[in-house]
């Protein structure tokens, strides 16, 4: 998955589950995107579908302080690089 297609599927994800039209990749989504802790369990659900794999503990606690699509976009990127050096579990 290329980081175009991570970024195209992140947005698409923010436009269909929490219904931000036009989220700015940099824009803090808790003070912008009122996104709060059920938002957050919702999205790691999201990540889970886009990579089609459940994630470990440790990555669940790696998007801890993730506070902006950009980052967000950084972090799926990153789980789906580690998912293809471990064969995608």
């Amino acid at each position: 998955m290329t980081r175009d297609e991570i970024t195209g599927a992140v947005l698409e994800i923010f436009r269909r589950e929490f219904e931000m039209a036009n989220p700015g990749l940099d824009d803090d989504l808790r003070e912008t995107g009122e996104f709060d802790s059920v938002d957050a369990i919702e999205l790691l659900l999201e990540i889970e579908r886009l990579l089609n794999r459940e994630l470990t503990h440790e990555e669940k606690q790696m998007a801890m302080e993730i506070r902006t699509i950009r980052q967000v976009i950084d972090y799926v990127e990153m789980l789906a690089v580690k998912g293809q050096g471990n064969g995608n579990r």
